[in-house]
């Protein structure tokens, strides 16, 4: 399935690659760091990073924000809010919130890949509210009700 996505580059970051899919079997577009200057993110904390760039999502999809496999295994960056949703009727500047669990400070480059975009369909819900719920096998269980 495709669908077309538009991007808008925001000025000024006419060098920063818009997101793309580094292989044709890509799930995810790596998002970009717009940063002016490099950002230093110490462990245990978490920076806000540009992308330089806005998107129009069409009506029922969205965009996942994900962590990148490299940047998790090589030193333990990952997406805080993963995955970050971008909706249909977001137009504003796209950004990443990176947060370091690793033992050194990460420092993101301007340029650098520091996340990727999935563009997923979405179903809406018609919510109705209900005095009682069919009951299932499994019930009320959760939080490792299976065992180990």
């Amino acid at each position: 399935m495709t669908v077309t996505i538009e991007f808008q580059r925001l000025p000024g970051t006419e060098d920063i690659p818009l997101p793309r899919y580094q292989t044709a079997g890509a799930a995810g577009m790596d998002l970009h760091a717009a940063v002016v200057e490099r950002l230093a993110i110490s462990p245990g904390t978490w920076q806000l990073v540009p992308c330089g760039c806005r998107v129009a999502i069409p009506e029922g999809y969205e965009g996942q924000v994900r962590p990148r496999s490299g940047l998790a295994v090589k030193h333990g960056v990952t997406v805080l809010n993963a995955p970050g949703t971008v909706d249909s009727d977001y137009r504003g500047e796209l950004k990443v919130t990176l947060i370091n669990h690793g033992t050194a400070p990460f420092v993101v480059e301007r340029g650098a890949r520091i996340a990727q975009l999935l563009i997923c369909p979405v179903a809406r819900a018609d919510i109705r509210e209900s005095e009682r719920l069919e009951e299932t096998a499994r019930a009320e269980g959760g939080w490792g009700h299976t065992g180990t």
